[in-house]
């Protein structure tokens, strides 16, 4: 039965180009797990966009001497140009400086004042002396005290997973220019948390099968729940829906409160695009639906914590009751797919410290599927991983070109020189049935792996069909059967059958590889579609044009099952399917990434 599937994707900030640690956390792993989906018959939609309000905009904007949204622009453009590369299949990539983000924030808004779960209050905000600019929470670092750690941030110390308030860090500083934030009176909204804590606690008790990394974190948060600020003295973001507030040019709304909102906005709009205005109402309101967040690490508060609360808060469902608001019952989480850092020499990525390796240049000279490969088999999925040169070479080289891309050519090579076509089966084998049985086998083994997002194991479910289809092709030795032509094309249609089941298999994670295999097979049309990059008109900002990821999945051919190859399908000569690497590349590096000694 095919069900509806949401894949929310964390935000990136479009104040940079991404790294591969980024695409490593929220990129891969949420369109691996989306191609599977649609593979197996379901109903997916994949949402997300560039994050483009809030500070750090503004001071990319300074540095490169342009407005915020000409630095948005510019930024929501290249990161679209890498992930649209990368091949990461969006439904919709939007951004949040849209009309319709715009409007839905502020919906989201009403709903919760109505409800009473955001109140006003004076607080103390922190200023730049030197600018005269408002400081957010995270852009002013101190130590912790709580647990005393040198590096907490203003809205929490990630050593001891506490909320924070700026004003109480000791000895802060400006991340920005280092200098001490003067802290004067102001008043905004906060979301009152404290009017959450039996039914969040309820909820996330109640998530026992999640990644352990997330349920490890989720433990600490009802400990600590108190109001937080979901409103900031800025220039640059959402404005506040109410009178005595909207007309104010220096509030708007925190940049993290309107960015959550943003997978039920990017929702919208894709409904509102696709020419049937309700259609989000299919993952959002639908109790059967599902629902699956990626993102690194850092953002599991604002998941497993803030969005579900802002949802319960909108729904009338958190301790205080309530009526639903405008977008009715809307569903919650299902699951926090949680990755953790990928890291270079033990550092996380970072482009301020110069540890780092943006996705346009790796794609420029590598493709996207080793990439993919090398974040799905060697990634963070469940423990900080080192990335380096040394073991991409050898995963390339070794797995994808020895492996699989051998038994590819070979298997292909030797029907096109023999038969000309995928051959008839005529004396067939214990040893044939095995193996077809294991590769079988392998769609339910590795699909239960990847309905958990187990990148890993289903990965290496795949690959454990190709070893075995290799060792089948040693032990049989198809080569020195030209005196029995049944008994070779029998190995030869064996071998085919399993090379097809294992391209299937590892479709999600070489989308752009599987497509080559599948005509190599003499298919034609679209196996595994790819996403467009596209420039469009605001629909609520005329003249307004931003450019979003989107595409046409539904006439793609991948399904999760194995189907019978087409005897006599005719067979040309393959191309090598993976460039073996020059093993000295795992010594240096790249000119443009080279390993320091």
């Amino acid at each position: 039965m095919s069900t509806p599937v949401l894949t929310a994707v964390a935000w990136p900030y479009a104040n940079g180009p991404r790294h591969i640690g980024h695409v490593s956390g929220f990129g891969v792993p949420s369109d691996v797990f989306s191609r599977y989906q649609r593979m197996a018959g379901n109903r997916v939609l994949m949402v997300s966009g560039t994050d483009e309000h809030g500070t750090p905009i503004t001071v990319q904007a300074d540095k490169e001497g342009m407005t915020s949204q000409q630095t948005a622009d510019k930024y929501t453009r290249q990161i679209g140009q890498d992930l649209q590369g990368l091949g990461l299949t969006y439904d919709l990539f939007t951004r949040t400086t849209t009309g319709n983000h715009a409007d839905v924030t502020q919906q989201i808004f009403l709903a919760l004042h109505r409800n009473g779960y955001v109140v006003p209050k004076t607080t103390r905000g922190a200023i730049s002396p030197s600018t005269g600019r408002t400081l957010p929470d995270r852009y002013i670092e101190g130590t912790c005290p709580i647990c005393g750690y040198d590096g907490a941030r203003g809205d929490q110390c990630d050593n001891c997973g506490n909320q924070l308030d700026a004003a109480e860090l000791i000895n802060p500083k400006s991340r920005i220019n280092g200098e001490t934030p003067k802290f004067v009176e102001t008043e905004h909204y906060f979301l009152d948390l404290t009017a959450f804590v039996e039914t969040l606690g309820k909820w996330l008790s109640s998530k026992t099968d999640w990644r352990p990394n997330v349920l490890n974190f989720t433990k600490n948060l009802i400990d600590d729940m108190r109001p937080r600020p979901i409103t900031r003295d800025l220039d640059w973001g959402v404005k506040i829906p109410l009178d005595g507030w909207r007309d104010q040019p220096l509030k708007r709304f925190y940049v993290w409160f309107d960015a959550v909102i943003g997978y039920f906005s990017a929702s919208v709009e894709w409904a509102r695009r696709s020419g049937n205005p309700d259609a989000w109402q299919e993952w959002w309101n639908n109790p059967d639906a599902r629902s699956y967040y990626f993102m690194g690490k850092d953002n599991i508060t604002f998941h497993a914590q803030i969005w579900p609360a802002l949802l319960f808060g909108h729904n009338g469902e958190g301790d205080r009751g309530g009526v639903a608001g405008k977008y009715g019952k809307l569903h919650l989480p299902d699951e926090i797919v949680s990755s953790e850092f990928l890291t270079m020499s033990g550092s996380k990525f970072s482009t301020s410290r110069g540890t780092v390796i943006y996705v346009h240049d790796f794609l420029r000279e590598f493709g996207p599927d080793t990439l993919r490969y090398f974040i799905s088999v060697a990634g963070p999925e469940t423990q900080d991983t080192d990335f380096t040169w040394d073991e991409f070479v050898r995963r390339t080289n070794f797995e994808l070109a020895n492996e699989w891309g051998n038994l590819v050519n070979r298997s292909i090579s030797m029907a096109h020189k023999n038969v000309g076509a995928i051959p008839r089966p005529d004396a067939p084998t214990a040893a044939d049935e095995e193996l077809k049985e294991l590769s079988r086998k392998a769609f339910d083994t590795a699909g239960a792996h990847l309905q958990r997002s187990r990148f890993k194991a289903a990965a290496g479910e795949a690959m454990r069909v190709v070893t075995a289809a290799n060792r089948y092709l040693s032990d049989q030795e198809p080569w020195k059967l030209k005196d029995d032509p049944a008994r070779r094309d029998s190995v030869l249609h064996t071998a085919l059958q399993v090379v097809s089941d294992a391209n299937t298999l590892l479709t999600p994670f070489l989308p752009h590889s599987a497509q080559k295999v599948h005509e190599a097979l003499g298919g034609t049309g679209v196996w595994a579609a790819q996403p467009e990059l596209q420039e469009v008109e605001d629909l609520d900002i005329p003249g307004r044009i931003n450019p979003i990821i989107t595409g046409d999945y539904k006439t793609e051919q991948a399904r999760w099952k194995s189907v019978p190859i087409e005897v006599g399908k005719p067979l040309e000569k393959p191309t090598p399917l993976f460039a073996k690497l020059d093993p000295e590349l795992g010594e240096t590096g790249p000119e443009w990434a080279p390993i320091s000694k």
